[in-house]
């Protein structure tokens, strides 16, 4: 796909009045005008997807040594020099790129960034608070609340189907990672900090879009690239800094076990790729959506291979997650 086709999604069109937004770069469309070339977002999603599972499964190895901050770090201190490639790949790939420094993409970065790694700590919060379960299940309010930031900050619309599909997958998402009576551990804190944990994460998926776009519109592919790897490098920069005044035995920890970090790192820098890849071609509230087909996925792989059983709540919530998906992608 070429950049430029992307482009012409941001340029005002007939009807729709004037395509800016109050942070002062020009918005894209609505998605559903969109041309066709950016359904690349899909498999980038996707891609992205697949990349996350497997950083996740080798972060878990090295949490148990560094911690969970220190498995965090790893994603970005690691992930960076990868991602430093892929822009350098990209820079031969993709010429003519014309990169905007302005306020309003460091604004968008900063936020993105610093939202990320706030909704981290909410996360690890309230399942310290509430329960590992627990905290899972409320911060899939990200999904809903990506499309309202989307919406709100961004001016990004989606269409009314898609918005059916948004609370559908949401309510399955819920309903399939809800735990039982006998798991939940109750805590109007730990509640707040899971749905605070799902906020920013909205957040940042928009900011991130909108850090690529106000980047370059014109070639949306390598400006999410770049935004990757400044976002690792101000995220390594911020809490290496942190780590080493708080918890430096962490941190010796985490340059300890550098050779076993280099493939979450790889993995985790080829999953941020994907993401930014999908958010400068589409609305973040999709994009969400879409990464979510995990985990209907995931549990009937469980039942197939491992013969995990699957109760009627696991599969109504996986039909109406993979339902859900599907409006909101394809409408």
């Amino acid at each position: 796909m070429s950049d430029g086709v992307a482009a012409r999604s941001t340029k005002e069109r007939p009807g729709n009045g004037p395509l800016f937004s109050f942070w002062g770069t020009p918005r894209p469309t609505d998605r559903t005008n969109a041309p066709m070339s950016n359904l690349l977002w899909i498999p980038a999603t996707i891609a992205a997807s697949v990349f996350q599972v497997a950083r996740n499964a080798l972060q878990r190895g090295v949490m148990s040594s560094s911690g969970p901050w220190g498995a965090t770090l790893v994603r970005f201190l690691f992930g960076l020099p990868f991602s430093i490639l892929f822009v350098t790949v990209g820079h031969f790939v993709m010429p003519g790129a014309d990169l905007h420094w302005s306020g309003a993409f460091w604004l968008s970065a900063i936020v993105g960034a610093t939202s990320q790694v706030l909704a981290t700590a909410a996360l690890l919060d309230a399942m310290q608070r509430s329960g590992f379960a627990v905290g899972t299940a409320l911060q899939q309010s990200s999904l809903p609340l990506a499309a309202l930031l989307g919406l709100i900050v961004y001016q990004d619309r989606i269409s009314s189907i898609a918005w059916i599909g948004v609370v559908i997958t949401t309510i399955g998402l819920v309903a399939l990672s809800w735990p039982p009576p006998e798991q939940r551990r109750a805590s109007l804190i730990g509640a707040a900090m899971g749905l605070a944990s799902g906020l920013f994460f909205g957040f940042s998926l928009n900011a991130f879009r909108h850090a690529a776009l106000a980047l370059d519109p014109a070639h949306p592919v390598f400006a999410a690239l770049v935004c990757v790897a400044v976002v690792q490098a101000m995220q390594t920069s911020a809490m290496s800094l942190i780590l080493a005044w708080r918890d430096p035995a962490t941190l010796v920890e985490v340059a300890r076990r550098w050779r076993p970090s280099l493939g979450a790192g790889l993995c985790g820098a080829c999953a941020s790729a994907g993401w930014f890849v999908a958010l400068a071609l589409s609305p973040a509230a999709p994009v969400r959506a879409l990464g979510i087909i995990e985990a209907p996925i995931a549990a009937m792989a469980g039942h197939r291979l491992f013969r995990e059983r699957l109760g009627a709540r696991q599969i109504l919530s996986g039909v109406a997650i993979i339902g859900g998906v599907l409006l909101t992608t394809l409408f």
